[in-house]
């Protein structure tokens, strides 16, 4: 009986061994923007003219550590390959004007951003993401656009994190295009870059 017991003991120990070994922490690199098929030819369909883009930094009042870093990965990590999330936003915007041929640094149009809101959340069950950026366009020095515009993901989070994790890194990414696509849509933001 005590032999059985003890069996049943290491059984549920080396569970528990192979579980954590799962879950190990890692420090995952978001890879250089690449542009999207998608958001390429939403691009094309909006009729929008070359534009330059200018700073995207943290909204003011946000915590500096949004810009840095997101929680709710299981004590795993992803890091902007752009040194910040809101440049993060930036270079996923410069990729896809420039993929179209439409990115000018001398263009009268400029479009710039601010990071309001980035949230990670690999809960076991339901994972969630969410991001946020408040997008703003001058035209020949006139404001001509000022929208925040949010973009939120939910999906099935494995209770494993070796799975739930990579799942999380993937749909945290994917928002980016995901909220340049959205700017793309919008019918004021293509009102204010419209060729001309």
């Amino acid at each position: 009986m005590k032999v059985c017991r003890f069996g049943h003991s290491f059984v549920l120990l080396l569970g528990m061994v192979v579980v954590l070994s799962m879950t190990a922490c890692a420090n995952v690199q978001m890879p250089t923007p690449v542009a999207s098929a998608t958001n390429l030819e939403k691009i094309r369909q909006a009729n929008i003219g070359p534009a330059q883009v200018g700073e995207f930094k943290l909204a003011p009042g946000k915590p500096e550590v949004m810009d840095r870093a997101v929680g709710g990965l299981r004590g795993s990590t992803i890091s902007p390959s752009a040194g910040s999330y809101s440049k993060q936003l930036r270079e996923e915007l410069i990729t896809e004007l420039k993929g179209a041929g439409l990115l000018d640094p001398a263009s009268s149009v400029l479009i710039e951003g601010e990071l309001t809101d980035s949230m990670l959340d690999a809960a076991i069950g339901t994972g969630k993401g969410r991001l946020a950026a408040r997008f703003r366009v001058k035209r020949n020095g006139h404001a001509v656009f000022d929208k925040e515009l949010i973009v939120e993901s939910f999906w099935e989070s494995s209770f494993v994190g070796a799975v739930a994790i990579p799942a999380a890194i993937n749909q945290y990414g994917a928002l980016y295009k995901t909220l340049v696509g959205k700017l793309i849509d919008d019918a004021e933001f293509r009102a204010a870059v419209k060729a001309n």
